[in-house]
């Protein structure tokens, strides 16, 4: 184990047999004629006592010397233990969320029973929901973003000066020729286009890195999009000296929180480099300009980029809150099969805070009002490429109202599956500022819930369930009552 632990888990046992003896830091001073300032170095984790100073501290408080240095800590502090002991906090880089390690280890010192409680609470929570080691980086990696505004200068920065370096013109449609050029010429990659279609059980992967021999495999179901972005991720390890990644996309295995967070900041790169600051803010700038919203100059900046729809939405979750101060919005990718009456949300991203339409996992029937999902079963039926749609979204319950803007696609590697990805802005005061368009009579505003189970909206003619949550808090609400008016009748 890491020595900061040890001395944490030493420090540790010491505190709760001092305090089960009832001794303050004071009276085992005292009784060992050790200083009280030595004492709480100890029991905080910031030393380790000689093995005299061990046999002292055995002998005055009649704990066995074995019992002392042992590494198992008993019942109550089993969790602490176990957490420690599974290094998750040497992989995770507290320091990008301004935590030192060391703080944590003297809240874990300081309130061990308090802090054990909740380290329980968060396995029960995981275990119930099936919450595993992808999930838990993954949200880290979220709650990073968010803490960011989803907006990181020095990869734009990055992007800018490898522009220049490699004299790609950022104004141009970037193509996977020029990129997989320089791959090839300055990283000494090998690209086999047709590999990974050779292998059946590798359907979902759309690329494999090979670092030994530097071979990058390709399957042959990839469009240029796809095949630009791929390139550009490759791009971004190398130009940026990462050296932990990961070797599959989509990945399917890691080992280190590293590995996860390389590979948000080189898909970061890679969307950046594709889908150039400028460019994109003198384009949504023309868009928010107008009266009216404009279905074909939205649609038109779309296309403008050699990047996929998923691709277009995520840039906008940099650009509005850095270059419009656009910060309360959310990001939203639904996945569905046709003909099913499943919509199960993959991805989400909440920027200033939880906002309204989010991910719930169990097993509720999300608002058929979306139009996140009404973009979904418009393209299964229609069999188009794309269908894109506007909507203002009213949650009345919330108080808020929402311009959401939607597409979906086909999934090119999974049969008769579509996906939709949407932006939804907060509108308030700053929004209508921002874009000139919001009075758009055109723009369909629709009420709007989070699920049936919780919506109170009255003949719903989309609705999968009974509002059954929302009849038990309105139940229990009136047993409280009842119950105060009762106090009152009867307090006097």
């Amino acid at each position: 184990m890491e020595e900061d632990y040890i001395k944490l888990i030493f420090g540790l046992k010491l505190k709760q047999i001092r305090t089960d003896k009832n001794l303050s830091l004071f009276g085992l001073s005292k009784l060992t004629g050790l200083s009280k300032s030595y004492l709480n170095e100890i029991e905080n984790g910031k030393k380790y006592p000689k093995p005299d100073k061990i046999a002292l501290l055995s002998d005055k408080l009649d704990v066995p010397y074995d019992q002392m240095v042992s590494l198992k800590l008993d019942k109550n502090l089993a969790p602490i233990g176990d957490l420690l002991r599974s290094k998750i906090l040497k992989e995770i880089p507290l320091d990008l969320f301004g935590i030192k390690e060391s703080n944590l280890i003297d809240i874990v010192a300081n309130a061990p029973a308090k802090v054990n409680a909740f380290i329980s609470t968060i396995i029960k929570i995981a275990q119930h929901y099936n919450f595993t080691k992808e999930s838990f980086y993954l949200a880290s990696v979220r709650s990073f973003q968010e803490a960011n505004n989803n907006y990181f200068d020095e990869l734009e920065q990055s992007v800018l000066k490898f522009g220049k370096t490699y004299h790609i013109d950022l104004n141009q449609e970037i193509s996977s020729r020029e990129l997989e050029e320089i791959l090839v010429e300055e990283y000494g990659y090998i690209i086999e286009r047709n590999e990974l279609s050779k292998y059946e059980a590798l359907g979902t992967l759309r690329s494999v890195f090979v670092p030994k021999t530097k071979t990058l495999l390709l399957t042959s179901e990839i469009d240029e999009a796809q095949r630009t972005f791929i390139y550009a991720k490759e791009l971004a390890y190398n130009y940026l000296e990462f050296k932990e990644r990961l070797y599959t996309f989509p990945w399917i295995k890691f080992d280190t929180f590293d590995q996860v967070l390389n590979n948000f900041y080189a898909s970061y790169f890679a969307g950046a480099l594709i889908i150039p600051n400028a460019k994109i803010t003198d384009q949504l700038n023309e868009i928010f300009e107008k009266d009216t919203f404009d279905t074909k100059l939205f649609l038109n900046a779309i296309a403008t980029f050699n990047a996929s729809p998923e691709s277009f939405y995520q840039r906008l979750t940099n650009i509005l809150p850095k270059e419009f101060n656009i910060q309360n919005l959310f990001f939203l990718r639904f996945t569905y099969k046709a003909g099913s009456e499943k919509f199960h949300l993959k991805k989400e991203l909440h920027l200033s805070h939880q906002h309204s339409p989010r991910a719930n996992e169990t097993n509720e029937h999300y608002c058929r009002r979306w139009v996140s999902l009404k973009v979904l079963k418009d393209v299964s039926e229609n069999k188009k490429d794309h269908e894109f749609d506007i909507q203002i979204s009213d949650y009345q319950n919330d108080g808020m109202k929402y311009l959401v803007f939607s597409s979906a696609t086909k999934d090119p590697f999974k049969e008769n599956y579509y996906r939709s990805l949407s932006v939804g802005l907060l509108i308030n005061k700053q929004l209508q500022r921002k874009i000139a368009f919001l009075a758009d009579p055109t723009i369909k505003s629709k009420d709007v819930g989070v699920t049936c189970e919780r919506c109170a909206i009255q003949g719903c003619a989309e609705r999968q369930a009974p509002p059954v949550l929302l009849d038990k808090n309105a139940k229990n609400k009136k047993i409280e009552l009842i119950v105060d008016e009762l106090n009152i009748k009867f307090g006097n």
